[in-house]
């Protein structure tokens, strides 16, 4: 098995291939932004830190923008923070038009709504480990228990106008969309690299998911 972790100048690669050699040490991971070796790839994943802006002009200018829509089409796909909010049709952040093939936005969290239950203010961007509530039963779930926290980076968040494409969510101040999933995308705003033993059961379930 190919995986290819899609390498465009931004995001957390190391921590992602090291991960996933570890679910995965009979496969061959590679850290790439070369065209061919995404479109030969039996799994694609795309991680992500920074801004919007930044990430979608750097997927542009290293060739590997065609080669990722192809892959969201045509194999297992997974997509983590801004490779979760790139699938989108425009992101806040910079009025940033994202790759378009998922209906709806980006938005940033609400300042004046951003309160903890005790009325307590709460900081941007959303720093820590969170819960995520599952939404629906997916493979990416199996021996994931509802509830379980994963540890989260982000000021902007996904806003998807089809409810159905949400697989999970999380309360930040707000209910925000955290992990979608759509045929063979799956995608999650929080960072499975950095989550311990249930981040790495969901990298594991990636890798032998069937959709």
């Amino acid at each position: 098995m190919r995986i290819a972790v899609v390498d465009y100048g931004m995001g957390n690669l190391r921590s992602v291939s090291k991960a996933l050699e570890h679910v995965a040490p009979e496969a061959s991971i590679v850290v790439t932004a070369d065209a061919g070796a995404i479109r030969a790839a039996d799994r694609v994943v795309v991680p992500g830190q920074g801004a919007l802006p930044d990430c979608m002009r750097h997927l542009a200018a290293s060739g590997a923008r065609e080669a990722v829509l192809e892959s969201v089409r045509t194999r297992p796909f997974l997509g983590i923070c801004i490779g979760l909010q790139m699938l989108f049709e425009r992101g806040e952040e910079g009025d940033t038009p994202g790759l378009g093939l998922l209906a709806g936005g980006v938005p940033r969290f609400p300042g004046a709504r951003m309160r903890a239950a005790d009325g307590s203010a709460l900081k941007v961007p959303h720093m820590g480990w969170n819960q995520v509530q599952q939404t629906r039963s997916h493979a990416m779930w199996q021996d994931v228990p509802d509830g379980t926290r994963f540890y989260f980076v982000h000021s902007y968040f996904p806003a998807p106008r089809d409810a159905g494409l949400t697989a999970a969510t999380c309360v930040y101040g707000v209910t925000f969309t955290c992990a979608v999933a759509r045929d063979n995308i799956f995608a999650v705003q929080f960072h499975p690299e950095k989550s311990q033993a249930a981040g790495l059961q969901l990298l594991r379930n990636f890798v032998h998911w069937r959709p």
